[in-house]
């Protein structure tokens, strides 16, 4: 099912701008036992993001009440929110009065290999950079064309995510993941100030590492500091925390801050799943 500007429907304006220009921004909500995750995180940074790009941001409310009519029987899918400038005729300057447009949908659960959470996964290196824009960074915004250049680099089972580094050879994160390494005890991811998306998951570890007094450090790193690691791991909403079994011929036993990580994720989710229950 689908919801166009609250309308069961499946087709948008071929003048919409977020058809004809990317001009626009997504979420992807995990859905389990019929409640769609960490909702509340992923409409502030949509309207985050809505403020970024200049785009009326949809009342919070209002999305809630049809989030809660797509998933009313579903038990475990993907939600999928996108809010576009609407349609605003050819040329990039914006219309005048701005009438943006909001579509819902949901979409079947990834059924994804136990092992690779338990067991961890392999990845490689991304040859397709990612490109500077302090303006753009940390949103989630509908212009993917790098990231899917760089998923176009494989069609082998060999590799389960790519990793990208931004074009001054920083290690940015995954295609479709965030991206943490430890190193004596110490975490690492990046901090995203130029390049990049701020992954809703990606803000819940930081946030458990903090109320576990953990030691984080948001920095800058290269190929050799990931490489050098005692123990890496991804994630993203839809995936929770995938741990790092090798990175090319570069392998890496799977940590005790990964596994504790991966322990107070499961506990802080099932909490809050029950707690809409």
């Amino acid at each position: 099912m689908t919801l166009v500007n609250g309308i069961p429907q499946e087709h948008i304006e071929l003048s919409d701008r977020g058809f004809q220009y990317g001009d626009g921004l997504f979420e992807t909500i995990a859905v389990k036992q019929g409640h769609p995750t960490f909702l509340s995180r992923h409409l502030n940074r949509l309207s985050e993001g809505c403020n970024r790009l200049l785009i009326p941001a949809p009342c919070q409310e209002l999305l809630q009440t049809e989030v809660k009519e797509l998933v009313t029987n579903s038990k475990n899918a993907i939600l999928k929110i996108i809010i576009t400038r609407g349609s605003g005729g050819r040329g990039y300057r914006q219309p005048d009065n701005i009438n943006s447009t909001r579509v819902l949908s949901l979409h079947p659960f990834p059924e994804y290999p136990t092992v690779f959470k338990e067991q961890g996964i392999s990845i490689r290196f991304c040859n397709t950079r990612l490109g500077l824009n302090p303006t753009l960074a940390r949103i989630k915004h509908l212009n993917r064309l790098e990231q899917i250049i760089a998923r176009a680099e494989w069609s082998d089972d060999q590799s389960q995510e790519g990793l990208m580094l931004d074009i001054n050879d920083n290690v940015i994160e995954g295609i479709m993941t965030n991206l943490f390494y430890v190193k004596n005890d110490i975490i690492y991811t990046s901090p995203l100030v130029y390049t990049g998306v701020a992954g809703i998951m990606r803000g819940i570890i930081i946030d458990l590492i903090s109320t576990h007094s953990f030691k984080l450090i948001l920095q800058d790193f290269k190929k050799a500091d990931l490489l050098s690691a005692d123990e890496a791991f991804l994630c993203n909403s839809v995936i929770g925390i995938w741990p790092i079994k090798s990175i090319g011929s570069t392998h890496f036993n799977i940590g005790l801050r990964t596994r504790q990580l991966q322990h107070l994720l499961a506990q802080y989710e099932h909490e809050e799943i029950i707690s809409h229950l």
